[in-house]
């Protein structure tokens, strides 16, 4: 059984690159946690903006432990080695531009000492501006974006429902998986869910425990959100392979995960059409041209694909 003291230590896992800005607001949120017994590990991706000096500001706080990267490694490498660094029976990441609520960890604590066995606990969150101000009322519907999981379906497989902050986790149970994949720059907490929701019960906590902090300057349509989708898509794909082997744990169809990969080569398509930049657009359209198959609308797109692919074929251009 994997049990959880009323007393035991809480490592809040702060992963940082260059949001020294927003860094000293999220550690303030958790020295004003009900629950006592946490500890905060920092690691810096080798941050060039003023992190420094608010780590200054920080390291006489003997619960705050700060490492460093030598060189940008990424957020897959530097979340891989928070976890390693903590010394915890529970975690939670906490992004250094968000905060939690103070009674975050103690409601975290809480849940996982009624259900020793579950792998991962979370909670709903609020959507803020870029001074931690909710851009809704708590009670408008769409502020949210974390909801219960419907019964017999995963975080991988659900429409209905899904994890996001704040989350936490057994750290006994965390060490079971292959761990955080260090290779990947994006959608780490996502391949995290996966992985533990692979091993034990998932809970929610229908409770706002976190402040998400919306930056001004977010783009919908980008190549950040496209960056980001792709890395999506790759821990799904890693999710996926693992659980054709595990038939319990329930899995998307095949069909689904390549119409999903169809969904992105389009709309990377799209994005470089609008940019003028054919070469790349045409190397895309050639790539979900693989995945048209299953959806007889875009039909017609394989046919326009023709010439394309003649002219395209035999030219090393499809590293886009």
């Amino acid at each position: 059984m994997n049990t959880v003291a009323t007393t035991s230590l809480f490592s809040v896992l702060i992963a940082n690159y260059n949001n020294g800005k927003y860094l000293l607001e999220a550690v303030e949120s958790v020295r004003q946690q009900t629950y006592l017994n946490w500890e905060i590990i920092i690691v810096d991706d080798a941050s060039t903006d003023e992190s420094s000096i608010i780590y200054e500001q920080i390291r006489e706080d003997s619960r705050i432990s700060i490492a460093y990267n030598t060189e940008n490694k990424g957020c897959g490498y530097t979340k891989r080695r928070c976890i390693e660094l903590a010394k915890g029976d529970l975690c939670g990441f906490l992004d250094p531009d968000d905060a939690l609520h103070p009674q975050a960890i103690e409601e975290m604590v809480k849940k996982h000492i009624s259900m020793p066995e579950s792998s991962l606990v979370y909670s709903t969150h609020i959507i803020c501006d870029e001074n931690l101000r909710p851009v809704l009322s708590p009670s408008s519907s769409n502020i949210y974006n974390s909801t219960a999981i419907p019964e017999k379906q995963s975080h991988l497989t659900s429409k209905e429902g899904n994890i996001s902050h704040f989350a936490s986790f057994k750290k006994m149970i965390y060490l079971r998986t292959s761990g955080i994949d260090s290779q990947l720059k994006r959608a780490v907490d996502q391949d995290l869910y996966y992985k533990l929701e692979e091993q034990g019960d998932v809970l929610y906590i229908d409770k706002i425990l976190y402040y998400y902090r919306h930056h001004s300057n977010s783009i919908s349509l980008n190549e950040n959100s496209l960056k980001a989708q792709y890395w999506n898509l790759v821990a799904v794909t890693n999710a996926y392979e693992r659980r054709i082997e595990n038939f319990q744990i329930p899995n998307i169809t095949k069909h689904t995960l390549e119409k999903k990969w169809l969904a992105y080569f389009l709309k990377k398509a799209l994005f470089y059409s609008k940019q003028k930049n054919w070469a790349k657009m045409y190397i895309n359209l050639l790539k979900s041209g693989k995945y048209i198959k299953h959806d007889t609308k875009l039909s017609i797109i394989r046919i326009g694909l023709s010439p394309v692919k003649q002219k395209f074929y035999g030219l090393r251009l499809f590293s886009a």
